[in-house]
């Protein structure tokens, strides 16, 4: 009988740019147990929130994760607006749902790449981080910037796009739709990418349910569910697109949910500029929102992002709180990695596209009791409600 062994994968690793630790109980080639270890990396963001008034606190949350500052600004500013009960005028929403589309264009291109990296095929990888240069680029064009784009503010967006700028993204997705398309027939032909992703990493529909997974790891497992359908915002609910999903439940599954998300994200850029409404960028917003409670949900390239926002009448959030897909998915990474080959690991690990650092945690000690608890976002809201109500 072979003897089991234990090999702790981070938090400092080769693999990871990132801190975090997988203890992994291996017999032979197989992972027959998984421990997660989560922590390493607090910012303190939503504690530094509780200090800055509601303008400053959104240029912080886009540096709550390089990749997906639109969606960031954009939940908190829509949490901020119920609070202050405005609404962001049309053609604000229209360019909201342009830069968030484009957003998950450029991170499903560097999460391909990556994924590609990790198989060993170094020639996609290379050109996959070239055309996403091709968003970049983009972004450059029409903030000023390629990673923090401060476009969004509270009651609408802060630049206009121009007649020139519409022109770029039009040029800039139409060759970039060619080049994905080239990536989608590549890999479906490529024996190294279909040998490494199908069959690997499996995550049932009821494990995803149970694990309560979001995004395009869900959606692999076959289960339709999107925030820009169920709960529609911005310029959503004016679109009609699709909700894409595979019955794979496997690496492979999630690589091609997130291919034909880019062909969706390009049809909603184009009916998103073929109807852009004219009029205002911005209402006014109010310098201090009543007391009360807001929550914004939006779907972000990684799945379901969170943000809840406590208001005491303050210029300042009395608390903040934000839950990322990363940390909603980590849980479905015990399912996926147990039987799998200790090679495995690290492609199933990437499948579920983690960003540790957007994993920004709050610990609450009770003194009285002497024990440290990692509060869930309803165990926060309850326990904040009590502290603000008391």
């Amino acid at each position: 009988m072979e003897t089991e062994i234990r090999i702790p994968v981070g938090p400092q690793h080769p693999a990871f740019k990132e801190p975090i630790n997988f203890l992994l109980s291996v017999v032979g080639k197989r992972v027959v147990q998984v421990q997660l270890r989560i922590g390493y990396n607090h910012r303190g963001i939503e504690k530094a929130a509780e200090s800055r008034n509601y303008h400053q606190t959104l240029e912080l949350v886009e540096r709550i994760c390089g990749i997906c500052p639109v969606c960031h600004s954009l939940a908190f500013s829509q949490g901020i607006e119920r609070l202050f009960k405005i609404e962001a005028p049309p053609r604000a929403q229209y360019i909201r749902t342009v830069m968030a589309e484009l957003e998950r264009l450029h991170s499903h291109s560097l999460w391909m790449g990556f994924l590609m990296h990790i198989l060993g095929f170094e020639a996609a990888f290379m050109y996959l981080w070239r055309d996403r240069e091709i968003v970049l680029n983009l972004y450059e064009k029409i903030t000023g910037n390629r990673v923090h784009h401060s476009l969004n503010t509270l009651g609408g967006v802060r630049r206009d796009f121009t007649p020139s700028m519409i022109n770029a993204i039009t040029q800039g997705i139409k060759a970039l739709k060619t080049r994905i398309e080239h990536y989608q027939t590549v890999f479906q032909r490529e024996p190294t990418v279909i040998k490494r992703t199908r069959g690997v990493g499996i995550l049932p529909k009821e494990d995803a349910l149970h694990r309560y997974a979001v995004g395009p790891v869900l959606r692999a497992s076959g289960i339709q569910k999107d925030m820009r359908k169920d709960l529609p915002y911005a310029a959503y609910n004016d679109l009609t697109f699709k909700v894409i999903t595979q019955q794979g439940c496997d690496v492979e599954a999630r690589l091609y949910v997130r291919i034909n998300e880019m062909f969706e994200s390009i049809h909603i850029i184009e009916h998103c500029l073929d109807q852009l409404p004219s009029g205002a960028l911005t209402v006014k917003a109010p310098q201090r929102p009543s007391k009360g409670e807001a929550h914004s949900r939006v779907e972000a390239s990684r799945g379901e992002l969170f943000h809840f926002i406590l208001s005491n009448g303050q210029a300042y959030p009395f608390r903040f709180k934000v839950r990322t897909p990363t940390l909603a998915n980590f849980s479905s990474l015990q399912t996926m990695l147990s039987n799998a080959h200790l090679a495995d690991v690290p492609m199933i690990i990437s499948s579920i596209d983690p960003c540790v650092a957007c994993c920004d945690r709050v610990q609450i000690v009770d003194i009285e009791e002497g024990q440290t608890q990692v509060w869930s976002g309803s165990d926060l809201r309850k326990y904040a409600l009590q502290w603000y109500q008391s």
